[in-house]
């Protein structure tokens, strides 16, 4: 037998939930066309063009990160190095109602600033619709896959003359043809931002009219949902109401706690979902393993004075009314009024300000000798999207609940991200999520058996997305794959020094082709830019 891969001794969990077994995979172009006992193998003798010798590792189907923001941070460094040292070979992009399309020519720059909220440098778009965006990811080859969602923001910018208004009878039509057109040319699903200019500005109704569209294309809904202050578990109510009235599949976004009166009430928002899959209902959720947010600092302005994004900020900084009625709404707390906890307000970028990153809002305020609203509202007029923040606004207590639930899926919410750049601390889940599952949530808390782990991480989110071929190490299946040493996996990426490469990660091959080898990126770029068969 001649395979193009051969992968000898690793014990191997398929992703399905199946039993650990040793066993021999033999990879051909792009696909497992071989799984059988040692034994079976070395009666039957085999070649190969490489061959990696697993024993004492894991190996498991590539993992797929359910809830990303890579979508221009792929296009400026398509190597992808935070995530496949992860061993994650997949990820989903467009979330949060974020996404590199539609593009309505005229409002470019408007899509361009909300893009910029993501954390990542400028995108040069010159696409117009998913087919154009998918060609720009393949001219870069990335190292990993991508598989998008259409964002509510993005439909909003290119079909509405005013994306910050009331959407007509008129708007809602463009938006669901803009979305009936992603879907159909292979985009996987809608995604919301309704606590995210403009997609915040959505009404029930409309989101309704758009997740039909989804449910036509058996498509996920995906949703950031609309928490404010006092309102953390109708939220969860409003998702799962849209799922019921439109007949979508509902795929919650970063399920968390984040106002301080609804910490502890992990199992109030759990008893949602329980209810939900009992009356039938198709929804799931996905959680990453840290205590802590991540955003543009922008996001946590009132809605109001968002409007017309970065540049509608500056034009208007300079009236003393507007001003002042700004930081009046601003000391009433975020998201409606979940209080200020200033030290718990971390500045991850700054753009030129390379002092700031680490600090946080209360730090600042008391070196400039400045109320801290003022600090953040001339930290957003200045920079835009570039002022970044962690908000330390969660317990790990909510945070395990959420993720030991058979309902959770694990996703980042975090770019693929290079190792090496400058002053910023970009939030640790970039780095580290995948790995920290692994190493503190199933080998020292014992909060998930290791199948279940590899599961969420693997054939859950594959099935939520449709993905019939992956998210599993099947024969015929393709060969995204991931080697571990489940004694030593551990994330070592922190608040403080984020950009650290886990360890424990021994193999990550992508379509066939190794990408990761004992913990060192090589230079294969074998990643596609994958389509929703619909």
């Amino acid at each position: 037998m001649a395979f193009d891969l051969w992968l000898h001794g690793a014990t191997v969990l398929d992703g399905a939930g199946a039993p650990a077994r040793r066993l021999d995979i033999g990879v051909t172009s792009d696909r497992i066309t071989y799984l059988e006992a040692p034994e079976a193998s070395a009666a039957n003798g085999t070649t190969a063009v490489e061959t990696v010798d697993l024993t004492g590792l894991t190996l498991a189907p590539g993992f797929i990160d359910i809830h990303t923001h890579s979508d221009v941070s792929l296009l400026l460094d398509p190597r992808g190095e935070s995530k496949a040292l992860q061993g994650v070979t997949t990820e989903v992009v467009g979330n949060c109602g974020y996404s590199a399309f539609p593009v309505r020519p005229a409002r470019h720059h408007l899509l361009t600033d909300h893009l910029a909220r993501l954390g990542d440098g400028p995108a040069q778009v010159t696409w117009t619709d998913f087919d154009g965006y998918a060609e720009a990811l393949a001219d870069v080859r990335p190292a990993i896959n991508v598989a998008a969602l259409a964002g509510h923001g993005a439909l909003r910018i290119a079909a509405m003359d005013d994306p910050y208004g009331t959407a007509t009878a008129d708007d809602v039509a463009r938006m669901r043809h803009l979305l009936d057109e992603a879907l159909a040319a292979g985009a996987f699903g809608l995604s919301t931002g309704l606590t995210h200019t403009p997609s915040s500005l959505g009404d029930p109704g409309e989101v309704a009219a758009l997740v039909e569209i989804c449910a036509r294309h058996d498509a996920v809904y995906a949703t950031h949902a609309r928490a404010s202050a006092g309102r953390e578990l109708e939220a969860v109510d409003e998702a799962v109401d849209t799922a019921r009235r439109t007949g979508g599949r509902l795929q919650f976004s970063h399920l968390a706690l984040n106002d301080p009166a609804y910490w502890g009430r992990a199992a109030d928002a759990l008893a949602r979902f329980d209810a939900a899959e009992a009356q039938g209902l198709d929804v799931a959720f996905d959680v990453y393993p840290y205590d802590a947010s991540s955003s543009a600092l922008v996001q946590y302005l009132p809605e109001w004075v968002q409007r017309d994004g970065s540049a509608g900020l500056r034009r208007r900084s300079g009236d003393v009314a507007w001003r002042q009625r700004a930081l009046c709404d601003i000391r009433t707390g975020f998201f409606g009024g979940i209080p200020w906890h200033w030290d718990r307000v971390v500045i991850t970028a700054a753009g030129p300000h390379d002092d700031l990153p680490g600090s946080s809002i209360a730090e600042i305020a008391r070196r400039r000798r400045r109320p801290p609203e003022e600090v953040l509202l001339d930290l957003c007029v200045e920079l835009g999207s570039a002022a970044q923040v962690v908000l330390h606004y969660r317990t790990e207590t909510d945070m395990t609940a959420f993720l030991a639930h058979p309902l959770s899926i694990v996703g980042s919410d975090g770019n693929a991200l290079p190792l090496h750049a400058g002053a910023d601390q970009p939030h640790p889940r970039a780095y580290g999520t995948n790995a920290r599952v692994l190493g503190r949530y199933v080998r020292e808390l014992g909060v998930l058996a290791l199948p279940d782990a590899v599961h969420k991480m693997s054939a859950a989110p594959a099935a939520r997305l449709g993905l019939r071929d992956r998210g599993q190490i099947r024969p015929g299946f393709v060969a995204d794959l991931v080697a571990f040493d489940p004694a030593v996996v551990a994330d070592r990426a922190t608040f403080e020094r984020p950009r650290q490469a886990p360890v424990g990660i021994a193999l990550t091959v992508v379509g066939g082709q190794i990408v990761v080898r004992d913990g060192v990126l090589r230079t294969a770029r074998p990643g596609k830019v994958l389509r929703h068969a619909g």
